[in-house]
């Protein structure tokens, strides 16, 4: 005879194991039938952290406004930036202009709309420039050592000591100054100012990035099975060692477009008919008393944008460091 105690524990058991095998055979059906799951990448899991991240959704909502509106500024005002009624001047804020008109008798609400794209074009193109230039030159010198190392350096020291708005001030005065000075060469000597005074923090990250990258056992391995240094940079250190660099970025694209409205405040950056922040800010510091309206809302524009843009670089270095997951 079968000892009823035993044949419950037989059944139990055989219960248990038809419903781990079906708890199993469901588990294959949602995913790929027979197939491991596809290992996530760094970038993968950073996008996942910082979709919960609050500060990353509203430092991104304020910059895909400020971009909208960069973009596509008809879609804010209908009002021509470059029309003035001098009978209008000073005037504060009312139905018809909802930040009242400047000194000249334009619409302020119209120019900072349309002043957005000029500030971010300045901060994208100087941000690019020095992304390019520092991070090849830290790249290499990470990779390749020696002199090379050395004399980056020693370079990048050079342009450390020369404080920014000195820098800014020689740069513009000495190739800007002339009267017949287009708009357009008016932007590149500000991004070009910017690029040059700013691409060793750039240099510095990627060389500490690219140094820590060049002590991997995936590029001692690349480099026993004959890989070429090109190959050796673009395929393996690289995509390892942007990471800081683009978090530097981020950051810098918003103190680019703060320096824009400094040079542009000091009278060597953008300046009129081009309509920016910068140079809105600069045209109402002598009737700031008086109206204040003049700077309150192109001032506010531009603080946001660039605090946007801050909280964004915190939220991107926190999201791909390691170490704070």
């Amino acid at each position: 005879m079968t000892d009823p105690s035993t044949a419950a524990s037989a059944s139990s058991i055989e219960a248990h194991t038809h419903v781990l095998a079906a708890e199993h055979a469901g588990t294959e059906t949602a995913g790929a039938p027979g197939k491991p799951d596809k290992p996530r990448s760094l970038a993968s899991d950073a996008w996942d952290d910082l979709r919960r991240r609050p500060l990353f959704l509203i430092a991104g909502s304020l910059i895909a406004l400020v971009l909208l509106m960069a973009l596509f500024p008809f879609l804010f005002t209908q009002t021509d930036p470059g029309y003035a009624d001098l009978a209008r001047s000073r005037q504060g804020p009312s139905a018809q202009a909802w930040f009242g008109y400047d000194n000249q008798g334009y619409d302020i609400y119209a120019r900072t709309i349309h002043g957005a794209r000029a500030s971010i074009v300045v901060g994208i193109c100087a941000t690019t420039l020095t992304v390019l230039i520092g991070g090849t030159l830290g790249l290499l010198a990470g990779y390749y050592g020696g002199w090379l190392d050395g004399l980056m350096s020693r370079v990048a020291d050079v342009f450390f000591g020369l404080p920014f708005v000195l820098g800014a001030i020689i740069i513009l005065s000495s190739f800007g100054s002339t009267g017949t000075t287009s708009v357009a060469q008016i932007m590149f000597l500000v991004v070009m100012s910017i690029a040059v005074l700013s691409w060793p923090v750039c240099m510095r990250i990627m060389r500490s990035a690219a140094i820590t990258a060049k002590q991997q056992d995936y590029v001692k391995a690349a480099r026993a099975l004959g890989a070429s240094s090109s190959r050796i940079i673009l395929r393996h250190m690289l995509p390892n060692a942007v990471a800081p660099v683009l978090v530097y970025a981020t950051i810098a694209l918003g103190a680019f477009i703060g320096a824009e409205a400094t040079l542009s405040f000091l009278g060597l950056g953008l300046r009129a008919p081009v309509v920016s922040w910068g140079v809105m800010i600069a045209d109402s510091r002598d009737i700031i008393r008086v109206a204040p309206h003049t700077l309150l809302f192109p001032a506010a524009f531009l603080t946001a944008t660039v605090l946007a843009f801050v909280m964004l670089g915190d939220a991107v270095r926190e999201a791909l460091d390691p170490k704070t997951r």
